[in-house]
């Protein structure tokens, strides 16, 4: 069996990059010194929607992607965490990328939130390829925000053999939306029959159709059970996953 200390890092992000990043850095610190070894942190951690992402997005080997690779192996942890990089067409890729000690992996959002008066299409560029990668011993796979929509995305990933799953999100306020966004992580989760750690944007008060955040973050078990979860404001969870878990899971309920 393996075990693995895990973080969501709840932070509030604005529209400058280079503020995100020292806001991101702080919360990678803190979450480092809890004993984390993986730390998640939300969708657009980079710049907040609202934001104009083509004129902030910046590639792979950019300002913030190199800042977010360097504390990570300062502090020898992975970090996943959402930004946003230039696309061939024009438009930008909804990216999260996962560094630290021995991973370097990416991962572009497939499904775009073309949702509740939002069109995320508009200025990006959906990705088509699943990700996963290892990490202490665990197979890690990563969706985005409004992935959760989509179940059979998580079922492939379990299929994959993705023992854990990293949900950075920036989700969209709204009537009844906290009740999805819990019940959705929560089916994800069992449709994986993986651990899911999803990482919200901490609240912040509606504007327009810009998904901005509503906390709540959640590290759910491979049965669809919340083990942990925060309030609405910026915080970190800490909480450890195991892969027998994983394993009992799907030998006791075959799904997969």
């Amino acid at each position: 069996m393996t075990v693995l200390c895990v973080a969501a890092g709840q932070l509030l992000a604005g529209p400058d990059p280079a503020t995100n990043l020292i806001t991101a850095t702080e919360t990678i610190v803190r979450a480092a010194a809890a004993g984390a070894e993986l730390v998640a942190l939300p969708e657009a951690t980079m710049a907040c929607f609202g934001t104009e992402p083509r004129a902030i997005a910046e590639p792979l080997d950019g300002p913030f992607a190199t800042g977010l690779r360097k504390v990570a192996a300062d502090l020898g942890v992975v970090v996943v965490a959402g930004l946003f990089e230039p696309a061939d067409d024009g438009r930008v890729h909804n990216t999260l990328l996962a560094t630290g000690p021995g991973v370097e992996a990416t991962y572009w959002k497939i499904h775009l939130y073309d949702a509740f008066g939002s069109r995320e299409s508009d200025v990006v560029a959906p990705g088509n390829q699943l990700t996963t990668f290892r990490f202490g011993g665990v197979r890690i796979g990563l969706a985005t925000c409004y992935d959760l929509r989509f179940a059979a995305q998580f079922t492939d990933l379990g299929r994959l053999g993705a023992e854990l799953i990293v949900v950075p999100a920036s989700w969209g306020a709204g009537p009844g939306k906290e009740d999805q966004w819990d019940l959705l992580t929560r089916a994800r989760a069992a449709d994986a029959q993986a651990w899911l750690l999803a990482c919200d944007q901490a609240y912040t008060a509606p504007r327009g159709t810009d998904p901005l955040g509503i906390g709540r973050s959640a590290l759910i078990t491979p049965t669809g059970h919340p083990r942990a979860r925060l309030a609405a404001t910026p915080d970190v969870l800490i909480a450890t996953i195991d892969t027998e878990t994983v394993t009992d899971t799907r030998g006791r309920i075959p799904i997969l």
